[in-house]
């Protein structure tokens, strides 16, 4: 993963803490954008940037917890590595619970700090990832007639085309006709490959 594509955004209230991090991380190759609270970073938040999110708990207005939490209010995949020149466990089992990555005590060592950077890249290409796979497939869906649809859900539950004939008042025959096309506008070649996609909706629903 080439690590242009994304950019690490820093918010912490310290100048010096700043600097050094962002020097650290632009020696790696990070585009970094640096930010001194909390307030000014979600002025400028676009919810399209790709990378990562570096904040400190403690600062001036709006505290880093305050920030994570506000930014999974906002539904951000923007990945949250939280660092702290006061850690205790309260605190971080707060950031673990609102999916941070890591929680990291200052000063912050540069091995860890870098790994959780690489980490979080992945899960945003992963979420990235998962997000085109949900749009492919809504899109598929809305190529489907409502019997189509209606055929689809009994077929991923795991019913012959008889039963599912019953069910609906139509022939088995014509079950069949619905079923193949349903298919071939989904792009899927048999059952198994029908539940997979359908499951993707499911995990999309259920988020």
């Amino acid at each position: 993963m080439t690590s242009s594509a994304y950019t690490v955004f820093i918010v912490d209230d310290d100048p010096a803490v700043r600097d050094a991090l962002g020097l650290l991380l632009g020696l790696q190759g990070h585009p970094v954008v640096m930010f001194a609270d909390a307030e000014s970073f979600l002025s400028a938040f676009r919810p399209q940037w790709r990378g990562c999110l570096l904040v400190d708990i403690r600062m001036p207005g709006m505290d880093g917890l305050a920030l994570q939490k506000r930014l999974l209010e906002m539904e951000s995949t923007l990945p949250v590595i939280v660092m702290t020149g006061h850690g205790n466990v309260d605190c971080a089992r707060e950031a673990f619970r609102a999916q941070a990555v890591d929680f990291l005590e200052k000063p912050v060592d540069h091995g860890r700090l870098l790994a959780a950077i690489n980490e979080a890249f992945a899960r945003q290409k992963a979420a990235q990832t998962r997000t085109g796979q949900r749009e492919q497939l809504d899109r598929l869906l809305a190529t489907l007639t409502p019997r189509e649809r209606e055929v689809m859900v009994e077929v991923v539950k795991g019913r012959h085309n008889r039963e599912i004939a019953d069910l609906l008042g139509i022939s088995a025959r014509t079950v069949e006709v619905h079923k193949a096309r349903m298919m071939t506008k989904l792009g899927v070649d048999g059952v198994p490959a029908l539940v997979r996609l359908s499951l993707l909706g499911q995990d999309k629903s259920a988020e």
